[in-house]
């Protein structure tokens, strides 16, 4: 595992595969609504196009970055 995906899981509890191959849709939902740092994003990121590459989770991810992003503000 990398790096920023071990600080990640730590900072979270959840990693990215935890996050994103979740038993039912709700708990999808709810992983990616929970991230609050952009390293885990990023993480998550990395981790959906190394795997399953589904373009409807990749574009949750890109509008809680947009999400994240407006917070710093």
């Amino acid at each position: 595992m990398s790096n920023s995906s071990e600080q990640s899981t730590v900072s979270s509890g959840l990693s990215p595969e935890q996050r994103l191959e979740p038993p039912n849709t709700r708990l999808l939902n709810a992983g990616i609504v929970t991230i609050n740092d952009m390293e885990t994003l990023r993480a998550c990121v990395a981790y959906e196009n190394a795997h399953q590459n589904r373009v409807q989770i990749l574009r949750r991810l890109e509008h809680r970055a947009t999400e994240l992003r407006s917070q710093e503000d």
